[in-house]
């Protein structure tokens, strides 16, 4: 299979028409091997409009849905990321000149996508989603839903710091951006989007009597 091809296709048909005009985005997802974030007998649909595994109850965020996730992020050259969950998010970002950590919860996860985000340059840590590494990030990107945000990962940004995260309860969900502020937090929804929720991310049922 021509994964650069592929790759080409994807920006053209998937991520331009879709309104994401940033240049480094676009460019940074042009040169990304997304097929190296996938697990390797799923590489072959890396670049289709769905969401490519990578380990048992993990994938990739569609396309379609990152890049616009990353646009709403405003990432600039310079920043620091944590991306949580977020393996190809946590490449892009890198390539454009941000310096990022990626944090995943499974070790499986992180065996496939640990060795192509160190050539890239990306830190990698193994630690509870909910304790995010680290505190004082520009940007925290997610690349599965969560029925409702931590408060953790707010705590976790600095002052005009943004998390771009999709929260789902249902079927579909909204992708949403969080700014911290000096008197707390505003945020703003901002597409529609419907992706996997994160394991240990969705509602906990509650008994009624």
């Amino acid at each position: 299979m021509d994964f650069h091809a592929a790759r080409q296709n994807m920006v053209e048909s998937q991520v331009r028409v879709n309104d994401v005009t940033d240049a480094a985005l676009q460019v940074a997802m042009r040169h990304i091997q997304r097929e190296r974030l996938c697990a390797p007998s799923q590489a072959f649909g890396a670049y289709g409009e769905v969401e490519s595994p990578i380990a048992p109850g993990r994938v990739l965020m569609k396309p379609r849905d990152i890049s616009k996730l990353l646009q709403t992020a405003e990432p600039k050259a310079g920043e620091t990321v944590l991306a949580l969950a977020a393996p190809y998010a946590a490449a892009v970002l890198q390539h454009a000149g941000l310096t990022v950590t990626a944090q995943e919860a499974d070790p499986r996860v992180m065996a496939v996508i640990e060795p192509y985000l160190k050539e890239q340059g990306v830190t990698c840590v193994t630690a509870d989603l909910k304790a995010p590494a680290g505190s004082g990030y520009d940007i925290i990107i997610t690349e599965g839903a969560v029925a409702e945000v931590p408060a953790t990962w707010l705590k976790a940004l600095k002052v005009g710091g943004r998390l771009a995260v999709v929260v789902k309860d249902g079927p579909v969900g909204r992708a949403r951006l969080y700014l911290r502020i000096e008197s707390g937090i505003s945020e703003r929804d901002v597409f529609d989007s419907a992706p996997s929720t994160l394991p240990g991310f969705a509602r906990t049922p509650s008994f009624e009597f």
